[in-house]
């Protein structure tokens, strides 16, 4: 399988999932695993965890603690690691031979869930525990256990009647395949588009993406053309510059009618059948809707308040956008007297204008933002927090372009495997995300098994002329990202079923990472300029400040929009057919008053979040990002009001929040760290909807690179190359010595 190893191989005679990885830091032997290993390896896996399940049900002691709870949670081990690894590579590396094992295997692994959530026998004996919580002497983390592993039976269906139980079970592998199809589909609409172009058709194009357009016209085999196609680090430039209007029309309209022409792509009907099912899952659980099933369960608690946050985001954010295109419009007009402005005129004029208003020229700025400056960044600031370092290893890969990294926490001490897949490539979803081969756990000795944790992103590419010069928005996504990896390598929970957190706290740990992306102080720790290995001018600086805000209105509209369509369509009641595409202009049109200018960042039949990724993950939930954000800004005040941003002893009480995972709720957590409730105001000031005083940019020579650390000198590497630091910085120089090979929630 192509998804597991570039080398050569001859079928193995023994399934890797069956012995012990004896690989380095047990991580998976991605050159061993084949596709054909997968379904007898989930076999057996879920017969095993099967049978875990009948050594607890069929023990006559009472009920305890131990042998109930403990037995349960420790149960299933071989699953996880079969379905972990199996899911991670659909998503980063899905190959045909893949996608066919995931569409037999997503309702069989809905069927096992199933039948373990609805055992009644099993559910007896841990509600046995539930009803005399108080009276045994458990510690607090114990009982947060027990009450949690009650209340996911219970949401699961465990009270429901034996025919209420079986119509639950048809609806789930109805959904899990529907999941699968989902995806799919859009992974098929965005391979299917093309657009070729000829040298003469490349004006207003800069030269860096014309190069990447023309490499990637030569990797399919296309001679003298330039290839642009619909991922992200393709697509924006070429709205961007593009001054073909004509062509940018066909781009954008490429993009959001994905899944959307009645053909055999087309998810339209998935939608509506997604949502008959989860309407009548939430009413046979108790509901009046999806939306309230799922949010009872996040710090939102029920679907009127994440109304109200979108409310009060919605109207000055929509203000602020057409604000914004009544300026671009003037710029339009100018080119082209009679034009009306259109969607696919808004990233070309928002450039323009942004350049008149502050010079701006974000291409020139990728010289400074290179794949090794980024990543330099990003290990500077987890060092400077926390004192962690990351050395390149060489392990087991599923593709050439992926990294690995050992990562060593400020005791020395191995904290966990970190891989890097960075670029884009027809066997990968869109956007970027963060997830493990391995969750952190405790083994039966109390020994800490340290996680496996893989970054994934669609960023641009190097050339065979250029290295990876990284826009600002994939700058601070892969600060995102590294946020959940931090999230994940400092996780130290005693137990499995207490490692996750509600869904609306998840994104917490990643967005408050973006804060420090292009603070003053910190891009003068990072920001190199690829070749000369100055570091970027104090203009650039006060430019990318002063540019923070710009475009907000149409940036944060478009969020909510993706939000509020997502929250309506889980919001129904009462189920009855409906058309896909007049429900979304109800919602948003007509209803809300959205211009025709703005679509939410997500339509409904490529909306990937509530539909496919992590099986809906993000169903009546997208608004996660918006509430995480309110902690996010309100916990960077934390280290601003410390006076210094990369305070240690904050970071420490941050740390500490995200090393308990589930233990308590999100909420009691934050309050523990940040000693009160978030202030929205911080959100509502870093978008720029309500104002604040002027910051002050400090001078270039007030701030100099913090290399006190020797580990950092030591380990500080870039993308398996070894470090050179400079009176100037951190800088990478290549050493062909070291060719350590890869691997692996803002996703696209």
């Amino acid at each position: 399988m192509t998804a597991t190893s570039c080398a050569d191989r001859k079928p193995q005679s023994v399934n890797p999932f069956f012995e012990e990885w004896t690989t380095p830091f047990g991580v998976p032997p991605f050159d061993k695993i084949l596709p054909e290993h997968y379904m007898p390896a989930f076999e057996r896996a879920m017969a095993t965890h099967m049978a875990e399940i009948e050594a607890i049900t069929s023990n006559n002691d009472e009920p305890t603690f131990e042998n109930t709870i403990l037995a349960y949670d420790n149960s299933g081990l071989m699953l996880e690691q079969v379905r972990l690894v199996f899911d991670m590579l659909c998503s980063a590396e899905l190959t045909e031979q893949m996608a066919a094992v995931q569409e037999q295997v997503a309702p069989l692994l809905s069927a096992h869930d199933d039948r373990i959530l609805l055992n009644g026998d099993l559910f007896a004996r841990i509600k046995a525990v539930y009803d005399r919580r108080h009276m045994l002497s458990m510690d607090a983390e114990q009982m947060r256990l027990v009450e949690k592993i009650y209340d996911d039976f219970v949401r699961a269906g465990a009270l429901l009647s034996p025919e209420q139980k079986k119509r639950l079970a048809q609806i789930n592998g109805e959904l899990a395949l529907l999941s699968v199809k989902f995806g799919n589909n859009v992974l098929a609409e965005n391979n299917k588009f093309s657009l070729e172009l000829n040298k003469e058709e490349l004006d207003g194009i800069p030269a860096g993406v014309q190069d990447a357009a023309l490499e990637r016209a030569r990797n399919a085999g296309l001679k003298d053309k330039y290839l642009f196609t619909l991922d992200e680090s393709s697509r924006i430039p070429f709205l961007t510059y593009s001054e073909r209007r004509d062509l940018r029309e066909k781009v954008y309209k490429a993009y959001i009618e994905r899944g959307n022409h009645d053909d055999e792509f087309d998810n339209k009907s998935i939608v509506s059948d997604v949502a008959r099912l989860r309407n009548e899952k939430a009413r046979l659980l108790g509901y009046p809707d999806y939306a309230s099933y799922s949010i009872s369960a996040q710090m939102a608690g029920t679907p009127e308040r994440v109304y109200a946050l979108l409310d009060e985001i919605w109207d000055p954010a929509l203000e602020r956008a057409k604000e914004d295109m009544a300026e671009m419009e003037k710029l339009l007009r100018k080119d082209v007297p009679e034009a009306n402005f259109e969607a696919w005129d808004w990233w070309y004029y928002a450039n323009k204008l942004r350049r008149n208003k502050y010079a701006f020229d974000e291409e020139a700025m990728r010289a400074y933002f290179s794949k090794e400056s980024v990543m330099s960044g990003i290990f500077y600031l987890a060092n400077r927090l926390y004192g962690v370092t990351f050395a390149p290893v060489v392990v087991p890969t599923y593709h050439k372009d992926c990294m690995a990294y050992e990562v060593f926490d400020a005791d020395d001490k191995h904290l966990g495997i970190l891989y890097f897949d960075l670029f884009p490539r027809s066997t990968k979803s869109g956007g970027g995300w963060c997830g493990c081969f391995r969750p952190q756990r405790y083994d039966a000795n109390g020994v800490r098994i340290a996680p496996v944790v893989s970054i994934v992103c669609n960023f641009t590419a190097p050339t065979k002329t250029m290295p990876a010069l990284f826009s600002l928005e994939e700058t601070e996504t892969l600060f995102h990202e590294f946020g959940h990896a931090l999230h994940s390598l400092f996780a130290d929970v005693k137990y499995r079923g207490l490692s996750e957190v509600e869904g609306d706290f998840v994104e917490l740990p990643s967005q408050i990472m973006e804060n420090w992306a292009f603070e003053p102080e910190m891009l003068r720790q990072y920001a190199f300029h690829f070749r000369s290995g100055e570091v970027i001018p104090n203009r650039m600086i006060r430019q990318i400040r002063e540019n923070a805000k710009f475009n907000q209105g149409f940036i944060t509209t478009e969020i909510v929009a993706a939000a509020l369509i997502d929250l309506d369509l889980h919001s129904i009641s009462d189920y009855k057919p409906f058309d896909v595409n007049e429900f979304e202009k109800n919602a948003l049109y007509e209803r809300r008053g959205l211009i025709p200018q703005i679509a939410p960042r997500y339509r409904y039949p490529y909306f990937l979040h509530i539909f496919s990724i992590f099986d809906g993950m993000y169903s009546a939930g997208y608004y996660f990002y918006l509430w995480a954000e309110v902690l996010d800004k309100d916990a960077f005040q934390a280290f601003k009001e410390s006076g210094d941003i990369f305070n240690r002893e904050v970071a420490r009480k941050f740390r500490r929040l995200l090393s308990r995972g589930g233990s308590a709720d999100g909420m009691t957590l934050y309050r523990q760290f940040r000693g009160s409730d978030p202030d929205q105001r911080a959100m509502l000031v870093g978008r720029g909807l309500i104002e604040e005083e002027p910051e002050i940019v400090e001078s270039a020579d007030s701030l100099k690179p913090d290399l006190s650390d020797p580990r950092l000198r030591r380990r500080m590497q870039l993308s398996g190359k070894d470090e050179v630091l400079d009176r100037k910085g951190i800088q990478g120089k290549v050493q062909e010595d070291v060719k350590p090979q890869k691997f692996s929630k803002k996703i696209q």
